[in-house]
C-alpha cells in the first residue's frame, strides 16, 4: 500500500518547479516504491491534483484557463475509431463481415433501429443492433456533440478538468467527440451509464481514448444510478461522497425513457453550480419536438432551471408553446469506410438507389440547461421596442418590430428563403420569409442557428395552409445582428 498522501505532498511540491518525474517521487516516498505504482497513484489523483500525463510518462499542471475554441469542423470520422469498430465487426463476423448472412444481419438490425425510431416503438438493442447502431450512428453523433459543445466554450464555460455523466453511451459518439473536442492538456474523468450490449461497443471504443481521459462504464440503468424513483446505487459514490459533474450528456436517449422529465429533473441534481446538462436528439420531427417538450417541462420559470441555448427566452417568465421543431445542421462527413461496405453489398431491387446505410448528415436537435442563471446570449426584449410573438394575431398585417433567435436554417425549395424563428412567447410556429435581400437585411441569411437577430419593420402575416405566422423580410425591413 503506497502513502498517497505522501505521493500529493510531493506532485504539490514539484508542480511549479518542474515536470513531475513518478521516478523521482518514488525516492522520496517510504519503502522505495516502484515507480510504476507512483506512476498509478498520481493518475488516479490526477483529476482532484488538476495534473496532465505527457507522453514520457511526467505529469505537468493543467492550464487555469477554460478550453479554447478547437474550430471543430470534422471533415471524416478519424480512422483510429474506425479501425476499432471494423476490428470489433472482423472479431465477431470475420473478414467478410458485411457480406452474405452476417452483412444482412447488421443491415437488418439498422433498419429495424430506423423504423422503431421513427414510430417511436421501444428500441432494443443486442450485440448485433449495437454493432449496427455504431455503424450508423457513430460518425454523426461524434461530430455533433462538438458543434454543441461550443456554445459553452464561446463564453469560456468549459474548464479543462472536467467530470462528466454520459447517460445512455451508447456505442461512443458523444464521448469520442468530446475527447477529440478537448485539447491535449485536459483532463476528463469520465463515467459512461450504459446497461445495454452497446456497452461492450462502447469498451472498445474508449480504449482509443488518450490517457488523460479516464473512463469508467456502469453498466446499470440511468434511473438506478441516479436514483429515480429509488434510492441510487452506489456506481458514482454514497450519498455526500458523490462529487457533483460539470456535465451531463444525454445522447439520443431521451425518448427510449419512462419518466424523461423525472430524469433530466434529477440530472440537474448532480451538477456543479457552474455545471450544464446537454441533451442531444436525432432531427426528425418525433425527436426533437420530443426534446423541446422535456425542455419546457423542466425549464419553467419556478424551477431555477435557464435554457442556456439554443431556444432562449427573450421574454422573461413565459415559456413557448408552439411544436418546437428545430434543429441545426452543419456539413456532411465523408462516407466511412464501413458503411460503404456495408451499403455496397446490399441487395437491391432496380428501383432502389444505394446509400440507405450511409449516414453522413450532421443534423441535430439539442438542448442546453444550466442553473447559474447563465445564457449564451445575455439578450432580452422589452416592451418599448419589441412586439412579443404571442401577440402576432393583433398585428396580422402589421409592421413591427422583433427580437428573435433564428432556429433554422433555410427551409425553402430555392424560392423566398424561409427561416424558423422564436422569442420564448410563441404560441404557433413563426417563420421568417425573405421576399428580398437587401444590404440591410443581409443578417437575417448570414446569421448562424441561435442567433439572435432584431428585426425591424417586419410584415406580419397570417399563413393559412401551414397554420403559422409569417414574418416577412423586404424592402423595408431592417434585420440587425444582435448576437452571433
Amino acid at each position: 500500500m503506497i502513502d498517497r498522501q505522501a505521493v500529493r505532498n510531493n506532485a504539490n511540491y514539484l508542480r511549479n518547479v518542474r515536470p513531475i518525474d513518478p521516478d523521482e517521487i518514488a525516492e522520496y516516498i517510504e519503502g522505495l516504491p516502484h515507480p510504476a505504482v507512483v506512476r498509478e497513484a498520481l493518475r488516479e489523483e490526477a483529476f482532484d491534483l488538476r495534473l496532465r500525463e505527457r507522453d514520457d510518462g511526467c505529469f505537468v499542471p493543467v492550464d487555469d484557463e477554460p478550453v479554447r475554441s478547437p474550430d471543430w469542423s470534422p471533415a471524416a470520422f478519424p480512422e483510429p475509431y474506425a479501425f476499432a469498430l471494423e476490428d470489433l465487426l472482423v472479431e465477431e463476423f470475420g473478414a467478410n463481415w458485411h457480406r452474405g448472412a452476417s452483412g444482412d444481419r447488421l443491415r437488418e438490425a439498422i433498419r429495424r433501429l430506423k423504423t422503431d425510431y421513427f414510430f417511436e416503438n421501444d428500441v432494443a438493442y443486442d450485440r448485433i443492433a449495437a454493432l449496427g447502431y455504431a455503424i450508423y450512428h457513430l460518425p454523426d453523433y461524434y461530430a455533433a456533440i462538438g458543434y454543441v459543445l461550443d456554445d459553452l466554450v464561446e463564453n469560456g464555460l468549459l474548464d479543462r478538468t472536467l467530470r462528466v455523466l454520459d447517460i445512455g453511451a451508447g456505442t461512443g459518439g458523444p464521448a469520442l467527440g468530446l475527447h477529440d473536442y478537448l485539447s491535449d492538456d485536459a483532463i476528463v474523468e469520465y463515467h459512461a451509464v450504459e446497461p445495454s450490449p452497446a456497452a461492450d461497443v462502447l469498451e472498445r471504443m474508449l480504449s482509443e481514448t488518450g490517457r488523460n481521459f479516464r473512463p469508467t462504464i456502469h453498466r446499470e440503468t440511468v434511473e438506478s444510478v441516479l436514483g429515480v424513483g429509488a434510492p441510487p446505487s452506489a456506481a458514482l459514490g454514497d450519498g455526500d461522497g458523490r462529487e457533483p459533474f460539470d456535465l451531463v450528456v444525454f445522447g439520443n436517449v431521451l425518448s427510449e425513457l419512462d419518466d424523461p422529465v423525472r430524469v433530466v429533473d434529477t440530472a440537474l441534481e448532480t451538477i456543479a453550480d457552474d455545471g450544464s446538462v446537454v441533451a442531444l436528439a436525432p432531427a426528425d420531427l418525433n425527436t426533437a419536438t420530443g426534446l423541446r417538450e422535456i425542455e419546457r417541462a423542466v425549464a419553467t420559470p419556478d424551477r431555477g432551471v435557464d435554457v442556456y441555448s439554443p431556444t432562449l427566452r427573450l421574454w422573461p417568465g413565459l415559456v413557448p408553446e408552439d411544436p418546437g421543431w428545430s434543429f441545426d445542421v452543419a456539413d456532411d462527413l465523408a462516407i466511412p469506410p464501413f458503411q460503404r461496405r456495408l451499403d455496397e453489398d446490399a441487395a437491391r431491387g432496380p428501383e432502389d438507389e444505394p446509400g440507405e446505410f450511409c449516414n453522413v448528415d450532421v443534423q441535430f436537435a439539442y438542448s442546453i440547461l444550466r442553473t447559474d442563471g447563465k445564457r449564451r446570449v445575455d439578450v432580452r426584449a422589452s416592451e418599448g421596442r419589441c412586439a412579443r410573438l404571442a401577440d402576432s394575431e393583433e398585428h396580422v398585417t402589421d409592421r413591427v418590430n422583433l427580437l428573435a433567435v433564428k432556429l433554422s436554417h433555410d427551409l425553402s425549395e430555392g424560392d423566398n428563403a424561409v427561416y424558423k424563428i422564436g422569442d420564448g412567447s410563441q404560441r404557433v410556429e413563426h417563420y421568417a420569409v425573405c421576399t428580398r435581400e437587401t444590404e440591410l437585411n443581409r443578417h437575417l441569411r448570414e446569421a448562424d442557428y441561435g442567433a439572435v437577430v432584431f428585426v425591424e419593420n417586419g410584415l406580419v402575416l397570417w399563413n393559412d395552409d401551414e397554420g403559422a405566422y409569417n414574418v416577412v423580410v423586404d424592402a423595408e425591413t431592417v434585420v440587425d445582428l444582435v448576437a452571433p
